[in-house]
């Protein structure tokens, strides 16, 4: 399988002003400035295959952005070599355009005061699409976004969710090869967040397209990608199989206890680390060897009503590769 992106050694420095507070600190800095170097991206290296969606994920201010604006073409690349579909983005050469789209949650390409029929059609103009292509395509993606509806209403009119739709129709018109998905489900509800995972596991699957998502969203990613790429502080900790982080981190289960009678907080804190307390509701993490023991015990000791056991969230288990460091 032909690889649609490589990245060796990619860094990415900016030089920020550093201000002291106050009034002596403004007056100071018209003779005198500081600065610093702040490094977003700092020696990434990865591949990425034709067809793959990955999840590449991180904390805030980890360098996800900077880098998918790097691959992107929008920022140079302090050092390091990058590869997307042969072509070296900061170019920007027409060619490429044509073959990527970037989609970022909390930007907008869609003119608020027109429909987002009219942004469509200045696409279709841009990338020189022909009307049978571009008819085809409007077709395929309204129906697999189910917005019929909405196509000749003022974007400034439309809920948050009807423009993310809109948003990722005007970014795949012209049927880019990737996609750099950057927050896309941000802000939508719980519904709305679904009906996106679909379509873009939909798009993945019909066009063989490779996407690269980016998401706090841990559902966006279980549900979507096989492979993750973790990163924090612009350095990549970890680049593999999601299900292997899983099995690897996954060392504790949870114990989901409701009771008949309140209890006190005191009497279930030696079983195991307590999530959550109310006299009759508990959450517990207990080790994954001690499940079926403390289980028991809880039965036992206590008026237990139900009682489940959870795997771990795995938002908490991806939070452990930002402490441990040997995957």
């Amino acid at each position: 399988m032909a690889r649609a992106i490589e990245v060796s050694n990619l860094a990415k420095h900016f030089r920020a002003y550093k201000k002291e507070g106050g009034f002596f600190g403004s007056f100071k800095s018209f003779f005198h400035r500081k600065y610093e170097t702040v490094k977003a991206v700092e020696n990434v290296s990865f591949a990425i295959e034709e067809g793959e969606l990955i999840g590449f994920i991180g904390p805030n201010g980890a360098g996800k952005t900077t880098t998918l604006k790097m691959l992107s073409g929008l920022i140079h690349p302090t050092s390091g070599d990058i590869s997307v579909l042969g072509f070296y983005p900061f170019s920007r050469k027409p060619a490429f355009l044509k073959e990527i789209a970037l989609v970022m949650g909390q930007k907008a390409q869609l003119w608020w005061d027109l429909p987002p029929i009219d942004t469509f059609l200045l696409n279709k103009e841009i990338y020189g699409i022909s009307d049978r292509q571009y008819k085809e395509t409007l077709d395929e993606l309204v129906e697999l976004m189910q917005i019929q509806d909405v196509l000749h209403i003022q974007v400034r009119n439309l809920s948050l969710g009807q423009r993310m739709k809109c948003e990722l129709i005007a970014a795949l018109i012209h049927q880019p090869k990737i996609l750099f998905l950057d927050e896309p489900t941000i802000g939508l509800d719980v519904v709305m967040q679904q009906n996106l995972r679909e379509f873009i596991r939909s798009y993945n699957t019909k066009h063989n397209s490779t996407i690269l998502l980016t998401s706090h969203y841990m559902e966006d990613v279980k549900e979507l990608c096989k492979r993750i790429i973790v990163i924090d502080h612009g350095r990549v900790l970890y680049d593999g199989k999601l299900e292997n982080v899983i099995k690897k981190y996954t060392t504790h289960k949870l114990l989901s206890i409701k009771l008949h009678k309140p209890i006190e907080q005191k009497d279930v804190s030696d079983y195991g680390v307590i999530k959550h307390f109310d006299p009759q509701q508990i959450k517990l993490s207990v080790k994954q060897e001690k499940v079926t023991e403390i289980a028991a015990t809880l039965l036992k000791k206590f008026p237990v009503e139900d009682l489940t056991i959870e795997e771990t969230d795995i938002e908490d288990i991806v939070r452990s590769l930002f402490t441990k460091k040997d995957v």
